[in-house]
């Protein structure tokens, strides 16, 4: 009874910090899936049960909005105080299936990024990469495609080191290359796809109806730095419009694939995106956004944590992080 009295009294008084620490402040929570069973190469991405307990802590804490309404609160200076808007990237299965329900729920709104070149069936390269190593079938691999010498893995965490060693050695490449790469990396390990994990377009319009705002992230997920101008364009307008014609209505907010500026985009990428008429995009730099901040460069903040205190907890010391 003292320990709950006391994991109470904890969360009361993080609620009270939070809410003097967060007024006129946006936390924008990033997520890409919600998995409904731990999945051993994915160990960052929240199971059900999490993503459950989160959930309920953000409708009991905080003051969670659409981003649309958020946006709209920051410009007349209306937000309430703890706001906060939740927020997946790429346009993932389980985001209709298992993080909806969960949403629905709790009463949290959310908004879903979706890179629509993947609706037709391919999953992401990241993930066929992750499916790749993670096959227990298999120890050794020919990496050669990926300019890498053959490896062996066995145990979880040496396919996941392995993993992002691979996945970090083509992300930069152009988005046709590195599809090619993982394209040879399956036919010289004689792998078999995995089932695929990305929405449908009839997927995407049921979430759509279900009152889940959706965004554009591209079409396919290219590091968008690395491309010319004209190509960043194409990707970005195309995938606002193949979502406007899918859903028939207008698509106003874009996450940058990998958000970090200089990085992964650029201030060109930034005009292109006014220039198409966006209200606002989101980063993955870390912080809040406030009145002054720029819209279409907003912050988002994810905290890692398993349990409730430290996911309360580094939530309001992202309020005390600001804008920097």
């Amino acid at each position: 009874m003292r320990v709950v009295k006391a994991v109470a009294l904890t969360h009361q008084l993080l609620a009270w910090l939070s809410k003097a620490f967060g007024k006129k402040k946006l936390n924008i929570l990033i997520y890409h899936q919600v998995v409904a069973q731990h999945d051993v190469m994915r160990p960052s991405e929240p199971s059900a049960d999490v993503f459950d307990w989160q959930m309920q802590l953000v409708a009991n804490y905080y003051t969670p909005m659409s981003l649309s309404a958020a946006i709209q609160a920051l410009k007349s200076d209306t937000l309430p105080d703890n706001a906060l808007c939740v927020t997946f990237d790429d346009g993932y299965r389980n985001n209709l299936t298992v993080a909806e329900p969960i949403l629905r729920k709790y009463g949290v709104p959310a908004t879903v990024y979706v890179a629509t070149g993947y609706t037709a069936g391919r999953n992401m390269f990241n993930d066929r990469i992750l499916d790749l190593i993670g096959d227990t079938q298999r120890t050794q691999f020919n990496l050669s495609a990926a300019d890498l010498d053959q490896q062996a893995a066995e145990s979880t965490a040496s396919r996941i080191q392995l993993a992002h060693k691979v996945i970090g050695k083509i992300k930069y490449l152009h988005f046709n290359q590195r599809s090619e790469v993982v394209d040879q990396l399956y036919v010289d390990n004689d792998a078999d796809e995995a089932p695929h994990r990305m929405m449908t377009s009839a997927q995407i319009q049921e979430l759509a109806n279900k009152g889940v705002e959706i965004g554009a992230h591209t079409q396919d997920h290219p590091i968008l730095k690395s491309l010319k101008v004209s190509e960043q364009q194409q990707q970005i307008q195309a995938s606002k419009e193949t979502l406007e014609a899918m859903l028939d209505r207008p698509i106003r907010h874009f996450a940058y694939p990998n958000g970090k500026l200089n990085d992964d985009y650029s201030g060109d990428t930034v005009e292109i995106i006014k220039a198409l008429g966006f209200e606002s995009a989101v980063s993955t730099h870390w912080g809040i956004s406030a009145r002054s901040s720029d819209f279409h460069q907003m912050k988002r903040f994810t905290p890692w944590d398993t349990t409730p205190i430290k996911f309360h907890l580094r939530m309001m010391l992202n309020q005390l992080r600001g804008e920097q």
